[in-house]
């Protein structure tokens, strides 16, 4: 399934607004089947990730952003449910501690970052860092535009030292995120999740809409480009960041290395 019309260009040219949250180019009809689709890319994603840890030679860093309730914590149960979870690794970037806080901003960033053979993923990530920080006016915009340098400096550096970066931007409606904070609300299952701090901050959905379009714009790189997932649905959602990681995978090709001796002359006993 070819998943190149999910990437944002950089500049000015890229418009969020254009971005259909409903999209499902190239997916099968259905919620069935594409729920089938993405068990049966986590099969596959187990092999790849299987010969990918064995051969210990590249990273991967797959980044999920989003709005509350765009799915990140359902992408990342459905994306790996058939992978071994010793190849994988979940971060989920909280408010920073006093430690944190005491060192520039990618400190606690760079030391959760992928070691060779592993799948690094980031549930929220850096970008937090120039986006909440910038809707509530914590920093201003030259620091933003600085902020938004940096990464890319990080993100190139992780690049050329063997990282491949996913970036995938979950795009819901604001009209589906009322929906999901309403499940949120009444369903039994679900009221755990809920918080009053989702409502304060979708009180800031325009803000936060300019400030990801702005943060696409700065960072979709050629060596770390924004994928821009339509997440209205969640089986949607989970079949193209199976797809996106497949792809990746396969780029890389990775194989078992070869013994360190000839087992051919080794008797077991």
């Amino acid at each position: 399934m070819g998943v190149e019309f999910l990437k944002a260009p950089a500049g000015d040219k890229f418009k969020l607004a254009k971005r259909d949250p409903e999209d499902r180019t190239g997916l099968p009809d259905g919620k069935s089947a594409r729920v089938a689709l993405t068990d049966k890319l986590s099969i596959e994603l187990n092999g790849l990730q299987d010969r990918f840890a064995a051969e210990k030679k590249t990273k991967i860093l797959l980044v999920l952003q989003g709005m509350d309730t765009s799915g990140k914590d359902g992408t990342v149960k459905a994306v790996f449910n058939s992978v071994n979870p010793l190849g994988i690794r979940v971060v989920a970037f909280k408010a920073p501690s006093a430690l944190e806080l005491a060192h520039d901003y990618l400190w606690r960033v760079h030391a959760e970052v992928a070691q060779k053979g592993e799948i690094v993923i980031f549930n929220r990530s850096h970008y937090e860092d120039v986006l909440i920080t910038r809707v509530h006016g914590w920093i201003d915009e030259a620091e933003a535009k600085r902020r938004l340098a940096h990464i890319n400096d990080f993100e190139r550096m992780l690049s050329e030292t063997g990282t491949v970066i996913i970036k995938c931007m979950l795009n819901i409606s604001k009209d589906e995120q009322a929906k999901r904070l309403e499940e949120r609300r009444t369903d039994p299952a679900k009221q755990y999740k809920f918080s009053m701090a989702d409502l304060e901050e979708r009180k800031h959905w325009d803000e936060y809409m300019t400030a990801y379009e702005d943060a696409i714009r700065a960072t979709s790189t050629e060596h770390a480009p924004w994928n821009i997932i339509p997440a209205n649905s969640n089986s949607t959602r989970n079949a193209y960041v199976a797809q996106l990681l497949a792809n990746a995978l396969e780029k890389i090709n990775p194989q078992y290395p070869p013994p360190e001796q000839d087992l051919s002359k080794v008797v077991v006993v």
